[in-house]
């Protein structure tokens, strides 16, 4: 027994190394402003992951993640805080560290309809969208708390997705896509046509307020100044803590069994009596949900919702994340989405060719590693289980 209790305790110790790496490297991306040094940053980034993967130092950590997600969970989650801490004046780096934690949460919701269910969705910026201008609307007319106007922007978000199940339900694979396509470029129509939501101009967002704390003031600790930033980067935390916790349980229920049953072979679970219309449903609301959700917490950060930032475009850059990180896998979201997001925002001196290298960077996984930079490992009902 002690012997076990030793090798579970190394067997650990992967997986912190690489988060204790992944945090440092992040502080040091992120405090950068030179573009030859991100640049020569990003490239020894690079070399190492390569190297790491060589020398199958990689398959360590995956293993490391599978047997002990809880505790490099908390790990995880103090790396984050710390990233939090020490730029905790920085009003740039808190926003753009907290945008990364809400497009978490979106793909996160995404992932319970393409990785889980294999249900398509193509218009993720239109949910994502819907939360937003829920928040907008609801904050200017109506005196409801905030959080229960994220939890009615998750729902809105549901509620007019389910308009699309019809057609959804009738097609399958590319058609079912083209569903979703068709109405991500509608949404971006009705809003810049409708003046009650501020058209082609957009809307002011009013900023979070909890129990009388407005999240939009400065942040005064014994002396110490915190960006108001911290106020949204604690909550955007708290949100995909929330999320996070609820996909895993998810996928390790009956529930995300019947999900995969669906994906791998729609007509052989239809056979053995699985009903196909009711995961279907299941899958696509509950990831709504989650994508309104996180849509509505944006909208209170940036302070600003318009038709352009939720346009078929940005739906496939929340897709793009799924094929990066690794369809079906939640840590693979999370770090593909810091560098869809975070490498982007730091090539700054390169414009728009930023996104071209964003692109072959999405090409090249694709050719070379199709089942994305982490892979779903095989599923287990509780974590740490040996068969």
């Amino acid at each position: 027994m002690a012997g076990d209790a030793k090798t579970s305790r190394a067997a650990v110790w992967p997986g912190i190394i690489a988060l204790a790496i992944a945090a440092g490297y992040l502080i040091a991306l992120l405090a950068v402003e030179k573009q030859s040094l991100i640049i020569a940053l990003l490239a020894v980034g690079i070399i190492v992951v390569i190297a790491a993967a060589w020398f199958g130092l990689l398959d360590g950590v995956s293993h490391a993640f599978s047997d002990h997600e809880d505790a490099l969970g908390g790990f995880a989650i103090l790396a984050l805080l710390a990233v939090g801490a020490f730029f905790h004046e920085d009003h740039f780096v808190l926003l753009l560290v907290t945008t990364v934690l809400l497009y978490s949460v979106a793909t996160l919701g995404l992932n319970i309809q393409f990785g889980y269910a294999g249900v398509l969705n193509f218009a993720g910026a239109s949910f994502f969208g819907i939360g937003a201008y829920t928040s907008a609307v609801l904050n200017a007319h109506t005196a409801l708390p905030h959080l229960i106007v994220l939890l009615i922007g998750g729902l809105l978000a549901a509620l007019i997705g389910s308009l699309l199940l019809l057609p959804v339900l009738r097609t399958r694979g590319h058609y079912a896509a083209v569903v979703t396509i068709a109405f991500a470029l509608l949404f971006k129509t009705f809003l810049e046509v409708n003046d009650v939501l501020g058209g082609p101009q957009g809307m002011q967002v009013k900023g979070m307020t909890i129990l009388g704390w407005s999240f939009n003031d400065n942040i005064e600790i014994g002396g110490i100044s915190l960006s108001f930033y911290m106020n949204y980067f604690m909550i955007s935390l708290l949100l995909l803590i929330g999320a996070f916790v609820v996909v895993r349980r998810l996928e390790r229920s009956w529930i995300g069994l019947n999900l995969d049953a669906l994906r791998l072979d729609e007509t052989a679970a239809s056979c053995f009596g699985l009903d196909v219309v009711r995961w279907k449903i299941t899958a696509f609301l509950i990831g709504n949900f989650l994508i309104g959700v996180a849509g509505a917490m944006f909208g209170m950060v940036g302070s600003f919702v318009a038709p352009n930032n939720y346009t078929f475009a940005d739906s496939l850059i929340l897709v793009s994340i799924l094929l990066l990180g690794g369809i079906g896998n939640p840590w693979g979201l999370i770090v593909a989405t810091f560098i869809v997001v975070v490498v982007p925002e730091k090539l700054q001196t390169i414009q728009e060719y930023r996104f071209l290298l964003y692109a072959l960077l999405v090409i090249g996984v694709l050719l070379f590693r199709p089942e994305g930079l982490l892979p779903r490992p095989v599923r287990r009902y509780f974590p740490g289980w040996q068969p």
